[in-house]
C-alpha cells in the first residue's frame, strides 16, 4: 500500500504537467474550431461544423494538403535512404577517429538554429543570380534555375534544404543502432562470402529495426510540422502558393488573418493525419527480434 502511495506521488507531477500543456490545449484547440473565433474581436459565435465543411470547398487547403503528403513522403524517403547509406559507410570505417570526425561534420547543420539557416541558403545559395547552386550548375553549361520563383522546382528547393538540415540527426541514430549489432554476425557473413549488399540486407537492416522505426515515426511526425524554411525561403507561400502547407496554412489562418476558428480546425485535420500515419506505420512496421 505504501508503494503505491509513493508511485502515485511520485508520477502525480507528471500527470498534471502532461494534462495541463498536453491534453488541456489539445481540447481546447478542437473546442475553438467550433468557433468563428477571433482573438481581436467580442463576439465569437458558435458555427460547429462549418469550419470543417469549409475545407472541402477550399483550394487553397486542398493545395496545402497535396503539398505537405508530397513533401513528406519524398523528403522522408530520400533522408532515410540517404542517412542508412552514410552511416552504414561511417561504421565501416577502419578508424575510430574519422568515424567520430565525419559524424560530428554531418551533425553540424542540426545545431545551427533553421531560421539562421534558411536565410543563409535564401541569400546564398538558392538565389537565382550569383548563387552557390546556380554557379555549380554553370561549370556543366547549365542555365540559372529559379529555385525559389518557379512553382514547378520550389517543392525542390524545400526538400533539398530539409535534407541538408536535418540529415546528420538521422546518421547518427543509424550509427548508433549499426554499432549495436553485434560483431559476431557480420563476421560469419565474412566467412559465408556475403558482400556488403546482402550483409545490409539479411543481417543489418533487420537488426535494426527498433532503430529504424522510431527514426522513421518520428521523421514523419517533424516533416509533418515543418514550417520554418515555408515561412523564410518563400513569401506567402509561394507562387499559386505552390509551396503551401498544412502547418504555414495554419500559421496563416491563424496569426496573419486572425481566423483562430478555421485555422484551429485545420490543425485538428493536421493531427489526425499525423496520428492515423503514425499509427499504420507503426502497425507495418511492428519488430520482435532478439540478438
Amino acid at each position: 500500500m505504501k508503494s503505491n502511495k509513493f508511485v502515485i506521488l511520485v508520477l502525480f507531477p507528471i500527470f498534471a504537467l502532461t494534462t495541463v500543456f498536453l491534453i488541456a490545449p489539445l481540447f481546447y484547440g478542437l473546442g475553438v474550431s467550433l468557433f468563428d473565433f477571433n482573438p481581436v474581436r467580442g463576439q465569437n459565435p458558435f458555427v460547429g461544423l462549418k469550419n470543417y465543411q469549409k475545407m472541402l470547398n477550399d483550394a487553397v487547403f486542398l493545395k496545402a494538403v497535396k503539398n505537405t503528403l508530397i513533401f513528406v513522403l519524398v523528403t522522408v524517403a530520400l533522408n532515410i535512404v540517404f542517412t542508412l547509406w552514410i552511416s552504414t559507410t561511417l561504421v565501416d570505417l577502419p578508424w575510430r577517429r574519422w568515424r567520430n570526425f565525419f559524424r560530428a561534420i554531418f551533425f553540424i547543420p542540426c545545431i545551427a538554429p533553421l531560421v539562421t539557416s534558411a536565410v543563409v541558403w535564401n541569400k546564398g545559395v538558392l538565389i537565382t543570380q550569383g548563387g552557390l547552386l546556380n554557379s555549380l550548375l554553370g561549370y556543366f553549361g547549365i542555365a540559372p534555375v529559379n529555385w525559389l520563383g518557379d512553382q514547378n522546382i520550389i517543392m525542390a528547393a524545400m526538400i533539398l534544404f530539409t535534407l541538408w538540415a536535418d540529415f546528420g540527426y538521422n546518421t547518427v541514430l543509424f550509427c548508433a543502432g549499426l554499432e549495436g549489432i553485434p560483431r559476431d554476425f557480420l563476421e560469419a557473413a565474412d566467412i559465408d562470402g556475403a558482400g556488403p549488399l546482402r550483409k545490409f540486407m539479411s543481417i543489418r537492416l533487420p537488426l535494426l529495426g527498433r532503430t529504424f522505426v522510431f527514426v522513421l515515426m518520428m521523421t514523419i511526425i517533424s516533416y509533418f510540422q515543418m514550417i520554418v524554411q515555408f515561412m523564410v525561403l518563400v513569401a506567402k507561400g509561394g507562387v499559386n502558393n505552390s509551396a503551401t502547407t498544412l502547418a504555414y496554412y495554419i500559421y496563416k489562418n491563424g496569426f496573419i488573418d486572425k481566423n483562430m476558428g478555421y485555422a484551429s480546425a485545420v490543425a485538428t485535420i493536421l493531427f489526425v493525419l499525423i496520428f492515423t500515419v503514425s499509427m499504420v506505420q507503426r502497425r507495418l512496421n511492428r519488430v520482435d527480434w532478439e540478438y
